[in-house]
């Protein structure tokens, strides 16, 4: 039976949660369209069983009630806390470290079926696919006019007679708070932010987006419209890191996920993210990681 490749879309996520379903069922949403997370600490220890890291497809916003949880989202590590707004993008990379056993969170995730209540362009600018995650927090008005938005969507799904319009509007005021939310914490940061700090962020989310098929420096560079030579100098001072260190630790994770997610062979995988040949694929792989595809795709 084949495995999808993104595991934490909704059929992997119903997969995971089913055996549980019963337990949970009061706390946990979930149609072919959109799920909500209603405070329950259940769902984030089912998926700490699953073999990381992860990718999704959707769009995931939510509020952090309680505890706290160590996560690396699209290659860096966040430290979530209570009252901490939370959004994870499509295509986003996430590799859990740690959860509090009293970790809850209330959420909504809007699934890839889900009909955005937007016209085509008018997406919030958070939401456009620019900003793969943001974890912000929040004034304590923002953070709870991001829970009486949620809860409201709660009940209303669970109303006899599921008024699909009325829900979708509840979506799209979610997104424009977040937007709002967003757009603050961004303005804050042009005033606050180096230079260096602006340059880092930029060049991270440049290599999480083409990482698979742009494994050399030159086209970061040639992207932010900087030398090669100021960009890795940047990124060594701002992060303690070479920049290709950063581009080989994208690329490795999204080889990880192909191999351990799907039934794809080394060789369609060397030339799907772009390597000269399946032989040159393994030797890299090997040299980074310590086993070869074959046995990191066997391995646990």
């Amino acid at each position: 039976m084949n495995k999808q490749p993104q595991l934490m879309d909704r059929s992997q996520m119903q997969h995971i949660l089913a055996p549980d379903l019963q337990k949970i069922r009061q706390q946990v949403y979930f149609d072919n369209e959109l799920g909500i997370v209603h405070g329950d600490s259940t769902v984030f220890k089912l998926i700490m069983k699953q073999k990381p890291p992860f990718i999704i497809n959707d769009h995931r916003l939510g509020v952090i009630l309680n505890g706290e949880a160590c996560i690396n989202f699209n290659l860096q590590d966040r430290h979530l806390t209570a009252g901490t707004l939370a959004y994870l993008g499509p295509g986003t990379i996430i590799m859990p470290h740690q959860f509090s056993n009293n970790f809850e969170i209330r959420g909504v995730i809007l699934f890839s079926q889900f009909p955005m209540p937007f016209a085509p362009g008018q997406m919030p600018s958070a939401f456009n696919g620019q900003v793969r995650d943001f974890q912000i927090p929040p004034s304590e008005s923002d953070q709870q006019t991001a829970l009486d938005i949620i809860e409201t969507l709660w009940k209303m799904v669970h109303q006899p007679e599921y008024h699909h319009p009325t829900a979708s509007a509840l979506v799209a005021a979610l997104m424009q708070h977040y937007d709002g939310c967003y757009r603050k914490q961004a303005d804050r940061a042009i005033h606050s932010q180096s230079r260096e700090q602006t340059i880092f962020d930029r060049f991270l989310q440049l290599v999480t987006q083409h990482c698979a098929e742009q494994h050399q420096i030159g086209y970061y560079a040639e992207r932010m419209c900087l030398t090669e030579r100021y960009l890795t100098t940047v990124i060594r001072q701002t992060s303690g890191t070479t920049a290709k260190d950063w581009i080989d630790r994208a690329l490795i994770t999204r080889i990880k996920i192909e191999l351990r997610h799907t039934d794809k062979s080394s060789a369609q995988i060397a030339e799907e993210m772009h390597f000269a040949n399946p032989s040159f694929f393994s030797k890299y792989f090997r040299r980074l990681t310590g086993m070869t595809p074959g046995e990191y795709k066997n391995y646990g």
